[in-house]
């Protein structure tokens, strides 16, 4: 699986900082995620020749940043599996089955930072993503970080897409096939913060 993200569309996260003493660093601005403004969705293939496309509805998170010291800024994001919709009522069912998420089993997938450091236009953020039960080490590229203010509520976004492939997750092999659903999904997150 791709372990370093291509930034694009994917505005993620969330988390919190904290110094080596374990007490909030006060340098750090503490971002929610704002469920309204924000998004998380996917692709996978169709047998081969076309795109399945989805989102996930129910997805919370927060982040810090530091902008004195962008090491210390932290990201979290967490979605749960089964507000899974792809439009379609019996699909998405299916996707909430063993063979697929297996949302009972793994209700939550989640990525948790645990280093971060500053590029041009954005963050370079490395974390651990657990999703079905299994957790891989990926490098998120997050663009954004300007912050606005707008009637009084501080507002700062990124975006990035990962590159993912069920087969490194557990997925059932049979689900992951030519002729079903492709290996490789695309995700893609466009997340906005807000702080009062």
């Amino acid at each position: 699986m791709p372990r370093t993200i291509s930034m694009s569309v994917m505005t993620l996260v969330i988390g919190t900082l904290v110094s080596a003493g374990g007490n909030s660093c006060s340098a750090a601005d503490e971002y929610d995620y704002d469920l309204v403004h924000s998004s998380v969705g996917f692709k996978a293939r169709h047998l081969g020749i076309s795109w399945i496309h989805g989102r996930f509805n129910d997805v919370s998170g927060n982040f810090s940043l530091d902008r004195e010291d962008p090491s210390k800024s932290t990201f979290e994001l967490t979605i749960k599996a089964d507000s899974v919709d792809t439009a379609n009522k019996a699909r998405d069912e299916h996707l909430r089955q063993p063979d697929y998420f297996d949302t009972k089993q793994f209700p939550l997938i989640t990525f948790k930072s645990t280093s971060t450091k500053a590029i041009k236009g954005g963050y370079e953020v490395t974390g651990d993503f657990t999703m079905h039960g299994k957790t891989n080490k990926v490098t998120l590229v997050l663009m954004g970080g300007k912050e606005h203010d707008f009637k009084k509520v501080k507002r700062v976004a990124f975006s990035t897409e990962l590159s993912l492939k069920r087969s490194d997750y557990g997925f059932d092999p049979k689900a992951i096939r030519p002729t079903g659903i492709g290996d490789e999904a695309l995700i893609f997150i466009d997340c906005e913060g807000v702080r009062e």
